[in-house]
């Protein structure tokens, strides 16, 4: 019997799903392959997500394929892209290296590795890559220019400049090969290869103003100020409104001690109507950091600026600037005005902002103070500083409960990664804490501030002390170990000296106590009448009472009132003060 088309077809099928091929995979290749599969299928929908803007589910996508595979060097890549988005450039070379080293041909992985590499300033690391780079791919001059400057960065000068050369073979003279070189030649102290540079830079530009300039520049540094007038009257040659030129005149009379015509030199351009506001203040800015901040110097700033203001007095970014002139010179009020003036024309100025509001810190004006930082949250609710400032003069006026609330309020606004000033925030509402009597939770936003940043001195003192007046509860070995970091951090500061000596003082260990008091006296530059209140009780249990008095009685006239001191010198005799006096509520 004749077996129909049909049927013949399924019988093949069926015995090939019964026949076992000659070199059938493994169990463990079969599964390998699996999870491929399954890795390659989320990491494509992590791409399309992307694509979308759906940017968590696609970074939860590219998680998950690692969490299949951790050696996945592509999902490893995007995550690289995404830590460096968030700010995290130490995850994101970690992912890198892991994508390199898993995909070692990959140009894209470890070309961003190197530039990774270079911006967060690990240059050895990103010289060797490009270098590894450059072998490999000559074709790519732009890698040149890459080593070039990470071995510049890495401290490797002469073999940097040798690589701008051999990218100058390729492509030419160039202005950016040639600028890099005559900084570099500047910073090796080879002045005349410096000066080479530029001059080849000028015969090739011969219509271009600013070579000639530097010349004269380089030239005026060097002592040759006839070689650089003469480059000078050429730039003019060039072009007569050259913004560079007033400057570099003006730098030429100030070095032949000619300051009556610099002066004229920078005025002259201020008045001059054909250039743009923007111009002139270059002009200015470059001319005034050649002045040093002699009494002299700051008049003739002066001067120049009020005669830029009064051609331009609606120019909010101009008064900034004169306003920055006049706190330098302590003419605060003066700036307070200036100040003022942007932030009517620019509300949304926060610089000057923040200047009014340091400017009325500073003047002790704590109403004003508060009106700017209300003023401030509202126009920028985001920013968490306003926040701090509010606390702190809430604070000055015994206000603690709005101050606590400044506080929590602002720690909403401050990002987790932002630790130092989470922990200053946390530093903050621990003092108040103290201050209330609120010891248990005191310590907690300590502990809190100190897990964002182990080192905040401030922080570090203030527990240390604390923990000293509070008897029997308080940990003096705890107290110790904080207080010594502190002085580690900061060896010079006499408050932290001034803590440290009063733990040694709680723990009987009077000797010690008495070498840092001493440092500490004799690093206070304010007078303090604790500190000298501290330094009494010390010289009393070292058996020195005569000193001791003397020590308290200055105390006194340095503004300490308490019937605590007034017995101690009336009675010559050490007495503990009720803060020395504990318990908690």
């Amino acid at each position: 019997m004749t077996m129909k088309p049909i049927y013949r077809l399924i019988t093949a099928v069926l015995c090939a799903a019964f026949v076992v091929p000659v070199g059938r995979a493994d169990d463990k290749q079969i599964q390998a392959q699996k999870q491929q599969r399954k890795v390659d299928y989320y990491y494509f929908e992590g791409l399309k997500d992307k694509q979308a803007g759906r940017h968590d589910v696609a970074y939860d996508h590219f998680r998950y394929c690692i969490s299949l595979d951790s050696t996945a060097a592509a999902p490893l890549y995007e995550l690289a892209v995404y830590a460096l988005q968030l700010r995290k450039p130490e995850l994101s070379l970690d992912y890198l290296r892991r994508a390199v080293k898993y995909d070692p041909t990959n140009y894209t992985y470890r070309l961003a590795l190197a530039s990774l590499s270079l911006n967060v300033g690990m240059y050895g690391e990103a010289a060797e890559l490009y270098r590894e780079l450059v072998h490999e791919h000559p074709a790519k001059p732009e890698l040149i220019y890459y080593l070039a400057e990470a071995l510049n960065q890495a401290g490797q000068t002469g073999e940097a400049i040798d690589r701008f050369n051999e990218l100058e073979n390729t492509l030419g003279v160039n202005e950016a090969l040639s600028m890099q070189k005559y900084k570099l030649y500047m910073q090796m102290e080879q002045r005349d290869k410096a000066y080479n540079e530029l001059q080849r830079l000028a015969d090739n530009n011969p219509g271009d103003v600013r070579y000639p300039i530097m010349i004269g520049d380089l030239l005026l540094e060097n002592g040759d100020t006839a070689g650089a007038l003469s480059s000078y009257e050429a730039a003019h040659e060039i072009d007569p409104t050259s913004p560079y030129y007033p400057v570099s005149m003006a730098n030429y009379y100030e070095a032949v001690g000619d300051r009556a015509a610099a002066e004229n030199q920078i005025r002259t351009a201020l008045v001059d109507r054909e250039l743009d506001v923007e111009t002139k203040m270059g002009i200015l800015a470059r001319y005034l950091r050649q002045l040093h901040q002699t009494p002299d110097a700051m008049m003739t700033a002066d001067t120049l600026f009020r005669t830029l203001l009064a051609q331009h007095p609606e120019e909010p970014s101009l008064k900034r600037y004169y306003a920055g002139l006049l706190m330098m010179q302590n003419k605060t009020e003066e700036a307070r005005y200036q100040y003022q003036l942007v932030t009517e024309m620019e509300p949304d100025n926060e610089e000057a902002w923040q200047q009014l509001l340091v400017i009325a810190i500073q003047a002790n004006d704590t109403k004003e103070a508060m009106r700017i930082c209300q003023k401030c949250r509202q126009m920028f609710p985001e920013s968490p500083v306003y926040f701090f400032y509010l606390g702190v003069l809430y604070y000055e006026e015994k206000a603690y409960q709005k101050a606590l609330d400044a506080y929590r309020e602002g720690l909403e606004k401050i990002p987790e990664e932002n630790v130092h000033m989470r922990s200053d925030f946390y530093g903050q509402i621990g003092d108040i804490y103290f201050q209330i009597k609120r010891r248990k939770e005191a310590f907690e936003a300590y502990d809190k501030s100190l897990q964002y940043n182990p080192n905040n001195t401030a922080v570090l003192n203030n527990y240390a002390y604390y923990l000293t007046i509070l008897r029997p509860t308080g940990d003096l070995d705890k107290a110790e170990q904080m207080s010594a970091r502190c002085i580690k951090l900061e060896p010079n500061n006499a408050t932290y000296l001034d803590t440290y000596a009063w733990v040694f003082f709680k723990k009987q260990n009077y000797s010690l106590a008495l070498i840092y008091i001493q440092n500490a006296v004799g690093k206070d530059t304010t007078n303090s009448a604790e500190l000298l209140e501290h330094f009494g009780d010390i010289l009393f249990m070292t058996g020195d009472k005569a000193k001791a008095v003397e020590q308290w009685k200055q105390a006194r006239a340095a503004g300490k009132k308490s019937k605590t001191l007034e017995r101690k010198i009336a009675e010559e005799a050490y007495l503990e003060g009720p803060e020395d006096e504990s318990g908690d509520d």
